[in-house]
């Protein structure tokens, strides 16, 4: 057996809140997480849209039931997305990757000194990440909310795409997903990476906390 790649075209879809003109003062790009949509994780963001902010909100490239079929059916239609399994990874990045930079040149190629955003949630942290290292945007902050930077990535190329910018990482104190041994790993990543990103503990879960978001603003 042989296995073979193939390019072809490709449709994908995003969402976008706000508007995105000469009176916008910031853009955030925010990478939901594993199982998540962006239709219902933009609106996570809706405050911000408030603030004259406009949010984009790109989708994983693959999408799933979010629940098993059994020999009674899905109880539960819900469909989820995910940027990246083990499987074919490095061609799921690669992809990923063109597709968030051109979503990037679609939306801001004609708007060149708005402050830019990128956030990542949970999964959505490393994909972030390697799109910052890898990629053809220019950013002011990197938010890592409830997530790592991947172990794997690439870190020279994400020194020099990090080393002037604001990073933070952003975490529940209840979130049994980030636990302290977890925060631990962040640090040497970070010390890897040749950076220092403020941390921000606030009361809660795995989740976007709305007052700690307005604070970031």
């Amino acid at each position: 057996m042989e296995e073979k790649n193939i390019e072809f075209q490709f449709k994908a879809r995003y969402y976008k809140a706000g508007k995105l003109d000469a009176s916008t003062k910031q853009v955030w790009i925010v990478i939901h997480g594993y199982g998540q949509l962006g239709q219902y994780f933009i609106k996570k963001f809706q405050k911000l849209t408030e603030q004259n902010i406009c949010v984009i909100a790109p989708e994983g490239l693959s999408r799933f039931y979010l629940y098993e079929l059994t020999e009674q059916g899905r109880t539960d239609n819900k469909v989820g997305a995910t940027w990246m399994t083990r499987e074919n990874r490095l061609m799921d990045i690669d992809n990923y990757v063109k597709y968030l930079d051109t979503i990037y040149e679609h939306e801001l190629s004609s708007f060149k000194n708005i402050p830019i955003t990128i956030l990542g949630f949970s999964q959505g942290c490393a994909t972030v990440c390697r799109w910052a290292a890898q990629g053809k945007l220019k950013f002011d902050k990197l938010i890592l909310w409830a997530g790592l930077f991947p172990p794997d990535m690439d870190f020279k190329a994400g020194h020099h795409a990090l080393v002037s910018k604001k990073t933070y990482m952003v975490v529940g104190n209840q979130d049994h997903f980030v636990t302290p041994e977890r925060i631990k790993d962040f640090d040497v990543l970070a010390e890897k990476l040749g950076i220092k990103p403020e941390k921000i503990v606030f009361e809660g879960k795995h989740e976007i906390n709305e007052e700690v978001l307005m604070w970031l603003v």
